[in-house]
């Protein structure tokens, strides 16, 4: 042993096989993790509901996000009546602009892409659907802008839908005819003949169904081809975030008009009772909010402005001597500006005929009773305090001739007789006028 060790032959061949075995450690690891399978990652949203800002700012994000993580996949879990066109634009560039491929399912059993949600499953690189589901009816219904659309308006609009959606079709190589046909036609399919028609790539019972099924397909992502390593994955769950929270609510036209309601009772509110302050703070935030709510929805200035006119019908009305009539003109101006706020949009996208009845009558009772029993109230006669011992009675606890004491509303008061006269002790008066801490009074009529 001692020989070989101080052979210096020996010695660096020792020295050159450990910087070798140091060098090699590395990919030795890494050879061996793949050799035992080691899971991708698959991360995985669920959009429901319509297609607005929320859900656009929600799966950008997600596909940046898995991007950055070198994801095996997004998978996008779909159930949607569909939604507006410029989140729907904004979803289906970020799809087609992936570096990672995406995935869209349309799941659970009875869920729906509709409208906007065919463009969104057309731009996926795998689109897949569970039984008993059905895409279609992308026919567009909304310019978005509100106001009267003539004929000429919606054949550009449905015609610049077509171009696009059979864009993204050619991309995808998927069936381009049929697209066409849901958009001019509103057509709608089942699952098995979406596949049949090459609408979408298979049916997957549920997800671990459709990553087994998809295993080893190539797709082509904007860094070129991939093959999907998805048979063993592990999923990842994101949600959205506070932000979108905000957004997807805010997107849902009822819950705009309910805060535009709050917001005319704060700030009316605040109004009838200056320095109240938090009715104010209340009102205006709700206000801001609506706001932002109408501008997502991008709706009918006609119906803003009937409930701005409301508004003011309810205020003269508390001003002056309507009998009742501004009060009922302004419940009827409220009513009709909720239900054109969001009359060109779709259905889902619309504000529901009950909740406007209900808030329209519900801001009317609000300002005949509330707001008018507080000014009712501010009108009235003081009965407290100094203001409101005009026209009290009293008793006289000394002789006034003029001057002397006299007990009013449980207090002793210096008291003046009126024009001088002479009252006695004990005798009842009645309070004419109070100037500083004295009051003149005069005898009580017996």
């Amino acid at each position: 042993m001692t020989r070989f060790s101080n052979n210096p032959w020996w010695r660096g061949a020792a020295v050159l096989a450990a910087l070798v075995v140091a060098c090699a450690a590395p990919l030795l690891a890494r050879d061996a993790a793949a050799a035992a399978g080691e899971a991708a990652t698959v991360f995985r949203i669920r959009v429901e509901g319509i297609i607005a800002p929320s859900s656009a700012r929600f799966i950008q994000r997600a596909i940046r996000e898995a991007e950055e993580s070198n994801a095996a996949a997004l998978l996008i879990e779909l159930d949607t009546p569909g939604g507006l066109l410029k989140s729907m634009d904004d979803i289906t560039k970020a799809m087609l602009n992936a570096r990672v491929p995406v995935i869209v399912y349309i799941s659970p059993k009875g869920a729906r892409a509709a409208s906007a949600g065919v463009f969104v499953t057309y731009a996926a690189h795998v689109a897949a659907m569970a039984p008993a589901t059905h895409l279609g009816a992308a026919h567009p219904v909304s310019v978005g802008q509100g106001g009267q659309q003539d004929q000429t308006m919606m054949e550009k609009v449905t015609n610049d839908a077509v171009a696009n959606i059979r864009a993204i079709a050619r991309r995808r190589s998927r069936n381009a005819d049929w697209a066409e046909k849901a958009v001019r036609e509103s057509v709608s399919i089942d699952e098995e003949e979406a596949v049949r028609l090459n609408v979408v790539d298979l049916v997957a019972v549920d997800v671990p169904d459709l990553l087994r099924k998809i295993d080893g397909r190539e797709v082509e992502t904007e860094t070129g081809p991939v093959r999907l390593a998805t048979g063993h994955a592990v999923l990842r769950n994101i949600a959205m975030d506070p932000g979108e929270r905000l957004l997807d609510l805010l997107s849902d036209p009822n819950v705009g008009l309910i805060l535009m309601t709050i917001a005319i009772y704060g700030i009316i509110f605040e109004l009838g009772n200056p320095g109240a302050i938090l009715p104010g703070v209340v009102g205006a935030i709700a206000l801001i909010l609506a706001l932002a709510s109408f501008a997502i929805l991008q709706v009918n200035v006609a119906g803003l402005a009937l409930i701005a006119l409301s508004v003011l019908f309810f205020i003269a009305d508390l001003k002056v001597p309507g009998h009742g009539v501004l009060t009922i003109g302004g419940i009827l101006a409220f009513f009709f500006g909720a239900l054109l706020l969001t009359e060109r949009q779709s259905p889902f996208l619309q504000v529901s005929l009950k909740l406007a009845a209900f808030t329209a009558l519900l801001t009317g009772a609000f300002f005949l009773f509330a707001v008018g029993a507080g000014v009712r109230a501010q009108r009235a006669k003081v009965r407290s305090g100094r203001e409101g011992l005009a026209g009290a009675s009293g008793v006289a606890r000394t002789d006034l001739n003029p001057e002397g004491i006299v007990y009013a509303q449980g207090e002793m008061w210096t008291a003046e007789a009126e024009d001088k006269a002479t009252i006695r002790q004990g005798d009842r008066v009645t309070v004419v006028g109070v100037e500083g801490l004295r009051l003149r009074v005069r005898p009580l009529a017996r």
